[in-house]
C-alpha cells in the first residue's frame, strides 16, 4: 500500500525575545502599547485569525513575564509560546525551530514574522503563500528600492550614489521548508544572520522575492509607532 500523500501545511514563527533598546522604553519594544493592546499582538491576531496558518509558535525570552498576562488571553488558541530565545534573532528563530520539530513535518512551510512588523495584512498574507506553496526554495515579501541610494563614509559624507536597479528592502514574513531553515540556520553564523533569506542564500539557493507593502513597516524608532498607529486605525475604520 502507498504511503498517504501529506498535504503541506503553514506555521508561523515570531521570534519576541529582544529588548528593543533603539526606542528608548524601560518596557521592551513588544511590549509597547500599540492602538490599544501591546505591539506583538497586532502580528500575533493577523497569523492566527488566518484560516491557512495551522500554528503561530512566539519565541520569548525564558524570564518573559509579560506575555500570558498581557497578550495571551486575548489570542486563539493556535498561539503557543515558546520560552527559548537566544542573544541573537537568528538563535531565537533556531531554538524556536527545534522546539517546533515534535509538530511540524519536514515539508511544512514556517513563517518567520518580525513581532515589531504590527501592520502585516491578511491580504500580503495570501499572496506570500499563493507565490512560494509550490516553490522549490520558498522567499519572502520585499520592496523595491525606490529612493536614490547614497554611500557614505564616517563624516556622513557622500562618496558615491549606489545604483539601485534590481536592489529590494527585505520584509517579512520569510517563508521557506522546515527542514531548508533550520539546516540553513544551523549552518549559519548566528550573530551575523541578519535574516533567515541570507542563511538561505548561503546554502546555494536562491530565494523569491514577493512585492510587498509599504504599510508592512518595521517599527524601530518612536516615530515608528506613530505611523503604524495611524495605518491600524484607518485599516479598522475600512473594515
Amino acid at each position: 500500500m502507498n504511503a498517504p500523500i501529506l498535504k503541506r501545511r503553514f506555521h508561523a514563527l515570531v521570534p519576541a525575545a529582544g529588548s528593543g533598546s533603539r526606542l528608548g522604553h524601560g518596557v521592551p519594544k513588544q511590549y509597547l502599547p500599540l492602538a490599544g493592546v501591546p505591539l506583538l499582538q497586532h502580528a500575533l491576531a493577523t497569523l492566527a485569525e488566518h484560516a491557512g496558518i495551522t500554528s503561530v509558535h512566539v519565541v520569548l525570552a525564558p524570564d518573559d513575564d509579560r506575555f500570558d498576562r498581557e497578550v495571551a488571553p486575548s489570542l486563539r488558541g493556535k498561539v503557543a509560546p515558546v520560552r527559548c530565545g537566544g542573544d541573537s534573532r537568528a538563535a531565537s528563530v533556531l531554538n524556536g525551530l527545534r522546539a517546533m520539530q515534535p509538530t511540524v513535518h519536514e515539508d511544512d512551510w514556517v513563517l518567520v514574522h518580525d513581532a515589531a512588523r504590527p501592520c502585516l495584512s491578511a491580504v500580503l498574507l495570501d499572496r506570500l503563500l499563493q507565490a512560494l506553496e509550490t516553490d522549490a526554495v520558498g522567499g519572502i515579501l520585499a520592496l523595491p528600492v525606490a529612493d536614490t541610494l547614497k554611500a557614505a563614509d564616517d563624516d556622513r559624507r557622500i562618496v558615491r550614489t549606489v545604483d539601485r536597479s534590481g536592489l529590494w528592502q527585505a520584509q517579512t514574513p520569510q517563508m521557506f521548508r522546515y527542514r531548508i531553515l533550520r539546516q540553513a540556520l544551523e549552518a549559519a553564523d548566528a550573530a551575523s544572520v541578519t535574516d533567515e533569506a541570507s542563511a538561505v542564500e548561503a546554502l546555494g539557493l536562491q530565494p523569491r522575492l514577493v512585492e510587498g507593502d509599504a504599510t508592512n513597516l518595521k517599527v524601530t524608532y518612536a516615530r515608528d509607532m506613530i505611523l503604524a498607529e495611524l495605518i491600524l486605525r484607518q485599516r479598522a475604520r475600512a473594515a
